[in-house]
């Protein structure tokens, strides 16, 4: 039962629309500008990064605090569940026509509950990328990085889970489409 809970509890927080939020009290609709997608990456290209960081927190801290409560009701599995039901959550949000985001931010911000230590090794190397080249290149080492990293630090089958949350990216990109 904890991970259904957890699941359904990650859905409602993901749902919350916090990068049209964000560009909304700037003037921007995201749906309507860039590429349309309601996420922090068009948040960041129309309003700037200083503009756009709470974009990217908050769609990261619906991942993270879906992972951590699903952490304390089911153990490691309810934070996956947490993880992957903020990721629905965000990419069908509940609360903003069922049309959201990529669900990548929260996929990042998840990983901080599934594998603290792998996260913050990905968030070192992001900035370090980011530094050297640029954002973008930062973001995606960040992330494509995360499963090999993980698996140094945490248990096959957790990474196996990561591929699974990397693939419901995937998934619900093709489903938006």
């Amino acid at each position: 039962m904890g991970y259904v809970v957890a699941a359904l509890l990650g859905y409602v927080l993901g749902s919350i629309p916090v990068a049209l939020l964000v560009a909304r009290r700037h003037g921007v609709d995201l749906r309507r500008t860039g590429d349309g997608n309601p996420g922090a990456w068009n948040a960041l290209e129309q309003l700037g990064g200083r503009r756009a960081l709470p974009a990217f927190l908050g769609d990261g801290a619906k991942g993270l605090v879906a992972g951590l409560a699903g952490l304390a009701l089911a153990g490691w599995w309810g934070a996956f569940a947490g993880v992957a039901g903020a990721m629905a959550g965000h990419a069908l949000p509940l609360f903003a026509g069922f049309r959201g985001g990529k669900a990548v931010m929260t996929f990042a911000g998840g990983a901080f509950a599934l594998a603290p230590l792998a996260a913050a090794i990905c968030l070192a190397l992001c900035a370090a990328v980011s530094v050297a080249k640029e954002f973008r290149w930062g973001a995606r080492v960040g992330v494509f990085a995360f499963p090999v990293v993980q698996l140094a630090t945490d248990p096959v089958v957790h990474v196996m889970a990561t591929g699974a949350l990397m693939t419901l990216i995937g998934g619900l990109f093709l489903l938006r489409r």
